[in-house]
């Protein structure tokens, strides 16, 4: 009976030693991000996943098949509406080698949704006032103290309100400012 008993307090002593382990965990960040400008709130859909939302005004590029009246570098400045779907891939891996996850620090995929508004300023002319993109993406984004770092890499299909559309890559590059997490 004592070696049962033993046992006993030996299994659930170990069980509430694993149950303190620290699991890996995606958490909601507000940040400013400036290559793009924008106010960004990535909010924890999963345990190892986020959900963002970027509201800004950006520079840009043109996409044939719904541009007209262009040449040489084409830019365009109008606003945006960013949304990316991000599952982390590596977190356990990065606090394994003593590497943090805050602010999501991590590489992941995902999926992302780009609108962009009439422009402010351009060289081209687009077939309609509104554009959108949505595609799988692979990325990393670090943060160090504050500062975020994120890149991605992925292809998009692009489309306009008249049925124009066509398929491209697509990079994002972007470094921003972690205001807070929670």
């Amino acid at each position: 009976m004592k070696k049962f008993f033993l046992l006993t307090v030996v299994i659930i002593l170990s069980l509430c030693s694993y149950s303190q382990e620290v699991s890996p965990s995606s958490s909601n960040v507000f940040r400013i991000n400036l290559i793009n400008p924008g106010i960004e709130y990535e909010t924890k859909f999963s345990q190892e996943s986020t959900f963002s939302i970027n509201l800004g005004v950006g520079y840009g590029g043109s996409y044939k098949e719904i541009t007209s009246s262009a040449s040489g570098w084409l830019y365009m400045y109008s606003p945006f509406l960013d949304l990316q779907y991000k599952h982390f891939h590596n977190l356990e891996n990065r606090i394994k080698k003593g590497l943090p996850i805050e602010y999501n620090s991590g590489n992941f995929l995902g999926i992302r949704f780009l609108t962009r508004g009439k422009a402010f300023d351009s060289n081209f002319y687009r077939t309609s006032d509104y554009d959108f993109s949505v595609g799988p993406m692979w990325g990393l984004q670090r943060s160090y103290n504050r500062v975020h770092i994120l890149f991605d890499i992925g292809l998009n299909y692009y489309f306009d309100g008249k049925g124009n559309g066509g398929v491209t890559p697509m990079v994002e590059l972007n470094i921003g400012y972690n205001l807070f997490s929670k």
